[in-house]
């Protein structure tokens, strides 16, 4: 079961920390906030091809940052 992930500089991302427990996650909000970005950035830690267009605007990278809570491992 995922338990955290961290995002920084992915789409409309500067930088987030969200944390998960047992149950339904939702997310929600304004169009443009990153709710995308978010899935976007379990499908790249899935294995999926990232490209430059994920980069936030004005950065030189993006990068996201998983946390296990069955192992306590960590995925980049």
């Amino acid at each position: 079961m995922l338990s955290e992930i961290r995002i920084e500089s992915l789409g409309a991302i500067s930088a987030a920390t969200a944390e998960f427990d047992r149950g339904l996650t939702v997310l929600t909000g304004e169009t443009g906030t990153g709710k995308t970005m978010v899935v976007t950035s379990l499908h790249l830690l899935g294995g999926a091809r990232a490209d430059a267009t994920r980069v936030r605007s004005g950065s030189d990278r993006a990068w996201w940052k998983a946390v296990s809570a069955q192992s306590n491992s960590v995925r980049t």
